[in-house]
C-alpha cells in the first residue's frame, strides 16, 4: 500500500538535510584558512628597499675610484616572485636594483631562509639576479678584485641587500594565493645597440645571417594574476646595460631598468587593474600619479601666492625614527589587505649591449670613434657613447627606461598565453678553473679545459660606456712591457696559464691570487628554473648577444627532445648576473678579438662551451626527472673580509644652527610651472647614520587644506633628487640639497620641500630631525 504524501515529505526532509550540510561545509571552509580554487599555481610577490649608504661609498660597476655616492636619484629595491604548486615544488626569483648578485649575499640569504622556513627555500630553487645598474653602492661582493675600489668590504651595503632580499621573499611567501601566470613576447628596437660590433662580426657569417640584429631585441614578460585581486605584478627580461648614468654620476640610481620598474608600478597604481585598457600616457610618456592622490584646487593664482607666503621655512626640529617612513608617498596609499603591484625589469644577455643608442664619439672632435679599438687618435679615454638624451644622462635614463616601460605595458595588456605545467628546478656548482669540456667540430671531438681566472689588458681599457685610463686599448692581444712588469709585482702568471688563455695577454692573474684571500671566484652556480613552458637560465655573469643565443638554443634543443615540448612552444630566457658574479662570457670567436668583453671572459676561450655543456646536463636531468650532482661548495669568506672605509665620527652644524635648518631657501613669493627646477638646501648630517630604509630623505608636500600638508613626491620619485655634500672629507658639517624637476601635468597649488635626516653625536648617539622650506606656488 503506497502513501504519496509521506513520500513527498521524506523527500523534502532529505533536501533540507542536504541544504544544512552544504551550508555547514561552506561555513567551515569560510572559517578556516582553506582556499578553494581551480588554479594550478600559488603566486606571491614582494618588494623591499635596498638603497644602502648614500654617502662615502664607491659605486659598483665602472671601477672608478672617484665615483663616490653623494645622494639619491631614486631608490633601489629588491623584488621577488614565488610560484608554487599547492602540494609540490616552488621557485623563487629575486630581481635586485644592484649591479649584480653576490655569492656571499646568496649564502647568507639562504641561511636566513633555512632558519625561518626549513628546507622550503634553498640554493637550488632560489635565484637572485641583478639589473646591472652602475649607480649603486659597492662593497658587497666577497672576492678582492670586486671590492678594491670600495676600500674593501662595506658591511652596510651588504647588510641592507641581505635584509631586503629576505624581507621581499617573506612578503612574497605571505602573499601566496591561487593565481595564474601569462607570458608574452615582443620586439623593442630602440633600447640597445652593440658596443663591440667588431667582435660580433668575428662570429661565423652563416650564424650571423640567422639573426636580423646584432643584439637581441626581444622582451619576454610574465604577468601574474591573483584569482581574486586580478593582476598583482609582472617580471620581464630584456638585455641592455645599466649604463645610462655615467661614470661621473654620484647619485644612487636604478638606472634605466630601475626607472622602468618605478614607472610601471606607478602606472598600475594610478590606473588600477579595472581601467588599464583606457590608459592615456602623458606627453612625456610617464604616468601622472599626483593628480590621483590630490584633488585639484581651483583657487586663483594670487590667492595661492598669498597662501604660500604665510608658510615660511620652519627651523629644524627633532622627530622620531619612524617619521620619514610614515611620510613616504607609496607607503601612504596602499589598498587595505591588497599588496602593491610589483614590476621588475630583469637583466639578460647584455654583455655587449649598450643603452647609449646614438653611438660612440670622440669628445675632442665629435667624430665617431675608431671601429676596431674604440679610440680617438689612439687614446681610449676620449671615446664615449651617447644616450638618447645626450648630454643629459638623467634624460637618457628616463628615455631608455620609458621605452622598456612602454613595451612592457603593451605586452602586459596583450598577454594571453597561459603558463601551464610542472614547476621544477636544477642547480649545480661547477669549478670553472679546471673544467674538462668536450667540443665537436665537423664530426670530430676534442677535450679542452677552462683556465683559472685571469683578466686581459683590454679589461683596463673599459668600454665606450665608461672608458678606462692610461694607454690601454680594446682589441689588445699583445700587452705592454711596462704593465707586464707592474703585473708581475702582484703575480706572475705561469707558462701554462698564459698558454691556456691565449690569445688573451694576462694583466691580472686573479684566479691564482690568494692574498689576503681569493681575488676571483672559481666555483660558480648554474641553475634552471622551470614554470610550465618557461625556463629561466640563471647565469653568473654577462653573456654577450651571440653567447646568449648559443646557450638558449642548446638548452632549447635538449628540452624539445622530450615529447612534452615542441621547440616553438618553449620559452627560454637568460637571467644574467644571477646568484654570483664572474664577469663576461663571449663566444670563442669574439674572444679572439680581445675587446673589453673578451678580455673580461675570465676562464679562457672555452668558457662558453663549458657553460653550454653543463647547462645541457641540467636540462637533460630536468626532462628526465633525475637529480644532479651538487658539485663543490663555494667558499664563505665573510669572516675574512677587510674594510678600510672609516666610520662616521660626529656630525655638526655652525653655532646657533639646528640640524634641518634651511641654509638656501626657495625664493620668496615664487611661482613655478611644469619643467622648472625648484631647489632648497638644509643643514644636514651624514646619510650613513640612518639609511632611511623604506623611508625618505626628501619630500615634496602639497597643501591640501589650511594647514594640512600631505606627501606628494619623495626620494623614490624620478623627478626629485637628494644631493648630499660636505666642504671637505674631514668636515663634520654637511648640507642636503633637494632638487624637484616639476613633472608634466602636476596639480596646481601650494607646495613645500622637506628634508629628513639623522645626526650622530659626539658619544655615538643618533637623533633624527626634519626641516621644511618656505612654501611656493606651482601654477
Amino acid at each position: 500500500m503506497e502513501f504519496p504524501f509521506f513520500d513527498h515529505l521524506n523527500v523534502l526532509r532529505a533536501c533540507a538535510n542536504m541544504r544544512f550540510w552544504v551550508l555547514f561545509l561552506l561555513l567551515l571552509l569560510l572559517k578556516s584558512d582553506v582556499v578553494c580554487s581551480s588554479s594550478d599555481y600559488l603566486v606571491g610577490l614582494g618588494s623591499y628597499d635596498i638603497t644602502g649608504p648614500a654617502a662615502d661609498v664607491n659605486m659598483m660597476g665602472y671601477a672608478n675610484t672617484g665615483q663616490i655616492a653623494s645622494g639619491i636619484h631614486f631608490r633601489l629595491r629588491a623584488r621577488a616572485f614565488i610560484v608554487a604548486e599547492p602540494k609540490g615544488n616552488r621557485v623563487v626569483f629575486v630581481n635586485l636594483d644592484a649591479c649584480m648578485a653576490s655569492q656571499i649575499v646568496k649564502i647568507k640569504v639562504i641561511e636566513r631562509l633555512k632558519e625561518r622556513y626549513g628546507d622550503l627555500y634553498t640554493e637550488k630553487n632560489v635565484a637572485i639576479s641583478g639589473i646591472h645598474t652602475h649607480a649603486g653602492p659597492g662593497g658587497y661582493l666577497q672576492y678582492v678584485v670586486y671590492i678594491v675600489t670600495s676600500f674593501g668590504f662595506v658591511h652596510q651595503s651588504f647588510d641592507v641587500i641581505v635584509d631586503g632580499i629576505e624581507k621581499c621573499i617573506i612578503q612574497a611567501h605571505e602573499n601566496l594565493r591561487p593565481g595564474s601566470i601569462f607570458v608574452n613576447k615582443g620586439e623593442l628596437l630602440d633600447a640597445g645597440v652593440n658596443r663591440s660590433p667588431s667582435a660580433y662580426l668575428n662570429n661565423p657569417a652563416a650564424e650571423r645571417r640567422k639573426y636580423r640584429y646584432n643584439v637581441d631585441k626581444e622582451m619576454t614578460l610574465l604577468k601574474f594574476v591573483d584569482d581574486d585581486w586580478g593582476p598583482v605584478g609582472s617580471f620581464n627580461w630584456f638585455p641592455t646595460h645599466g649604463t645610462s648614468m655615467s661614470r661621473t654620476n654620484s647619485l644612487i640610481s636604478g638606472d634605466n631598468k630601475g626607472a622602468a620598474a618605478r614607472f610601471m608600478e606607478d602606472w598600475f597604481e594610478q590606473k588600477g587593474s579595472e581601467r588599464m585598457d583606457s590608459v592615456v600616457f602623458e606627453d612625456e610618456g610617464l604616468p601622472r600619479r599626483i593628480s590621483n592622490i590630490i584633488p585639484r584646487r581651483h583657487d586663483k593664482h594670487h590667492e595661492l601666492l598669498e597662501l604660500a607666503t604665510s608658510f615660511q621655512s620652519l627651523p629644524g626640529r627633532p622627530v622620531t625614527k619612524m617619521s620619514s617612513i610614515a611620510k613616504r608617498v607609496r607607503g601612504s596609499h596602499k589598498q587595505v589587505d591588497i599588496p602593491r603591484f610589483v614590476s621588475a625589469f630583469c637583466q639578460s644577455n647584455c654583455g655587449d649591449v649598450s643603452p647609449n643608442v646614438l653611438g660612440a664619439f670622440c669628445i675632442d672632435t665629435g667624430l665617431p670613434c675608431d671601429f676596431n679599438h674604440s679610440t680617438c687618435g689612439g687614446k681610449n679615454e676620449l671615446c664615449y657613447s651617447r644616450g638618447p638624451g645626450h648630454p643629459d644622462e638623467f634624460e637618457s635614463t628616463r628615455i631608455i627606461g620609458e621605452r622598456q616601460f612602454r613595451k612592457a605595458v603593451d605586452l602586459f595588456k596583450a598577454a594571453d598565453e597561459e603558463i601551464e605545467g610542472d614547476i621544477d628546478f636544477r642547480h649545480a656548482y661547477i669549478d670553472l678553473s679546471q673544467l674538462e669540456v668536450t667540443i665537436s667540430d665537423k664530426g670530430a671531438s676534442e677535450v679542452v679545459k677552462t683556465c683559472p681566472a685571469a683578466m686581459g689588458f683590454a679589461f683596463a681599457a673599459g668600454t665606450t660606456d665608461g672608458p678606462g685610463a692610461f694607454d690601454f686599448t680594446q682589441g689588445d692581444d699583445k700587452g705592454n712591457p711596462f704593465w707586464k712588469l707592474v703585473r708581475d709585482l702582484l703575480k706572475t702568471p705561469s707558462k701554462e696559464q698564459i698558454e691556456c688563455h691565449r690569445p688573451k695577454p694576462i694583466l691580472l692573474d686573479t684566479g691564482e691570487m690568494k692574498k689576503p684571500y681569493d681575488w676571483a671566484p672559481s666555483i660558480l652556480p648554474i641553475q634552471i628554473l622551470r614554470i610550465g613552458q618557461i625556463f629561466i637560465l640563471s647565469v653568473p655573469g654577462e653573456f654577450t648577444t651571440m653567447a646568449g643565443r648559443r646557450l638558449r638554443d642548446a638548452v632549447k634543443t635538449v628540452l624539445s627532445s622530450e615529447e612534452e615540448f615542441e621547440y616553438e612552444d618553449i620559452h627560454v630566457v637568460i637571467a644574467g648576473l644571477t646568484n654570483t658574479y664572474s664577469q663576461y662570457v663571449t663566444t670563442y670567436e669574439e674572444y679572439q678579438v680581445q675587446r673589453y668583453e673578451g678580455a673580461s671572459t675570465l676562464y679562457g676561450p672555452h668558457t662558453l662551451s663549458a657553460y653550454i655543456q653543463e647547462f645541457k646536463k641540467l636540462a637533460e636531468s630536468l626532462i628526465n626527472g633525475e637529480p644532479v650532482e651538487p658539485g663543490p661548495q663555494p667558499p664563505d669568506l665573510l669572516e675574512k673580509q677587510i674594510s678600510l672605509l672609516p666610520p662616521v665620527v660626529v656630525d655638526g652644524t655652525p653655532l646657533g644652527v639646528n640640524f634641518g635648518d634651511v641654509c638656501a631657501d626657495v625664493p620668496q613669493n615664487s611661482t613655478f610651472k611644469s619643467g622648472d627646477m625648484v631647489t632648497a638646501s638644509f643643514w644636514s648630517a651624514c646619510p650613513r647614520n640612518d639609511l632611511m630604509t623604506e623611508g625618505t630623505f626628501a619630500l615634496v608636500e602639497f597643501l591640501q587644506e589650511k594647514d594640512d600638508w600631505i606627501p606628494a613626491y619623495d626620494d623614490d620619485d624620478f623627478c626629485l633628487r637628494y644631493k648630499w655634500s660636505r666642504p671637505s672629507k674631514l668636515s663634520s658639517r654637511s648640507k642636503a640639497t633637494l632638487e624637484w624637476r616639476i613633472p608634466q601635468g602636476v596639480t596646481p597649488g601650494v607646495y613645500r620641500m622637506r628634508h629628513f635626516g639623522a645626526a650622530k653625536g659626539l658619544f655615538g648617539s643618533f637623533h633624527h630631525f626634519t626641516g621644511s622650506s618656505s612654501a611656493f606656488v606651482v601654477a
